[in-house]
C-alpha cells in the first residue's frame, strides 16, 4: 500500500503546495480544510498525480471534527503515516485594535488546531510505534513582530507544545518523529484572506518565497526527521538576533516592522476574510498569493545585493533608538 499523509489547511497556500508535493512523491493524501472548492480542487490534483485523495471538510479548531476526519482517513485510505499541521488564520492589527473574540478564534485555529491534529495522529500512531508529525511554524515562533501578535502568540505556543511532547516521546522510547519546519515569508493566499485592521493590503516581510519551496522542505522532513529546520537565511538571522540581542531586535522591528508589512493597495473596511468562515467554499484560489512578481529568496543574486542595505538600515535604526533614549534621559 502507498503511504498515507494528512495535510491540514490543505486547500490553499503552503498546504495546497504540500498536498501536490506529497502526491508527486507517491503519497495518498487526506486534504483537511473548511472550503469545499479548495479541498475538492486539491483532491483532484492528488488524483491527477495517480494517487488517492480524500476530501475532509473540517475546522481544526473543533477537536471532534478533526478526530472524525482522522478516522475516515484510516477507514478509506489506510493507516496514517504522516500528519502535517499547517492550518492557520490570523488578524493583522495592533493589539489595541484586535477584539477578544478575534484573538480567541485565531488562537483556536493556529494553536489548538495543531494540538488537536497532533493528538488525533498520536492516538493512531502510538499503537504502531511509527509515524511522523510535522508542525509548520515560522520565524515568528521565536520573534514577535508588530501587527501580528495573534499569530506570533499562537506560533510561540505551538513550538512549546511540540517541544514538551518530543521529550515525552523520548522518555517513552517512541519511534514517532516530531519535526518543526519554520517558514520564511511566503507568497500565499493568507494575506488576501486574513482579517486586517490596516487601511492597506498586508504583505509578507521580504524576502518572499513561493509555496513550493516550503512544500519541498516539509516533505523532505518526513524522511530527514529534523528536530527543527529554519528556512531562509534572513529567517535564520531574525531568530538569532532575537536570541542574542533581543533589545536590538525590538528597536529594529519597531522602526521597520510596520511599513514592511504594508503595500500601497487600499482595502475596504468590509473586506471579506476567513477568520470565521472559509473564502474558498465556492471558488478555488490555489496556492499562490498576489506577490508572484516580488518573489526573490536569499539564494537569488537580486536578494543578496540587498543584504548590505538591510544591515545598514539595522545599524541606523538602532543608533536612532539609542539617541531617542538618551534624549529622554536628558
Amino acid at each position: 500500500m502507498s503511504p498515507v499523509a494528512v495535510v491540514t489547511g490543505g486547500s490553499a497556500g503552503v498546504g495546497r503546495a504540500t498536498v501536490r508535493e506529497l502526491a508527486g512523491r507517491g503519497y495518498d493524501v487526506g486534504v483537511l480544510a473548511r472550503g469545499r472548492a479548495g479541498v475538492d480542487a486539491a483532491v483532484a490534483e492528488v488524483e491527477s498525480a495517480g494517487r488517492r485523495g480524500l476530501a475532509l471538510l473540517a475546522d481544526v479548531a473543533d477537536h471532534d471534527a478533526v478526530e472524525a476526519a482522522a478516522a475516515r482517513v484510516e477507514e478509506e485510505l489506510g493507516p496514517i503515516d504522516v500528519w502535517i499541521n499547517n492550518a492557520m488564520t490570523t488578524v493583522f492589527g495592533r493589539v489595541s485594535d484586535v477584539s477578544p473574540e478575534e484573538y480567541e478564534r485565531a488562537t483556536r485555529v493556529t494553536y489548538l488546531g495543531q494540538v488537536w491534529g497532533t493528538m488525533v495522529a498520536l492516538r493512531r500512531m502510538r499503537p504502531r510505534n511509527r509515524g511522523a508529525i510535522i508542525s509548520v511554524g515560522s520565524a515568528l515562533a521565536y520573534r514577535g513582530i508588530p501587527l501580528q501578535s495573534a499569530y506570533c502568540g499562537a506560533k510561540f505556543g505551538v513550538r512549546g507544545f511540540h517541544d514538551s511532547l518530543r521529550t515525552e516521546l523520548i522518555d517513552e522510547g517512541s519511534e514517532i518523529r516530531i519535526s518543526e519546519i519554520h517558514l520564511p515569508a511566503v507568497n500565499t493566499t493568507q494575506f488576501g484572506w486574513c482579517r486586517s485592521k490596516l487601511a492597506f493590503h498586508p504583505q509578507p516581510v521580504p524576502p518572499i518565497y513561493q509555496p513550493e519551496i516550503a512544500a519541498a522542505a516539509i516533505a523532505d522532513a518526513i524522511d530527514d526527521a529534523p528536530r527543527q529546520r529554519l528556512l531562509g537565511t534572513w529567517n535564520w538571522m531574525l531568530v538569532k538576533l532575537s536570541q542574542w540581542m533581543p533589545g536590538v531586535g525590538d528597536h529594529y522591528l519597531a522602526s521597520t516592522g510596520v511599513d514592511s508589512q504594508k503595500t500601497d493597495i487600499e482595502i475596504a473596511d468590509d473586506r471579506p476574510d476567513d477568520l470565521f468562515h472559509p473564502l474558498d467554499a465556492d471558488e478555488d484560489f490555489g496556492s499562490h498569493g498576489i506577490f508572484d512578481e516580488r518573489v526573490g529568496g536569499v539564494l537569488q543574486p537580486a536578494f543578496l545585493k540587498t543584504v548590505p542595505t538591510m544591515l545598514g538600515d539595522l545599524v541606523r535604526s538602532v543608533r536612532a533608538r539609542i539617541e531617542q533614549v538618551r534624549s529622554r534621559r536628558r
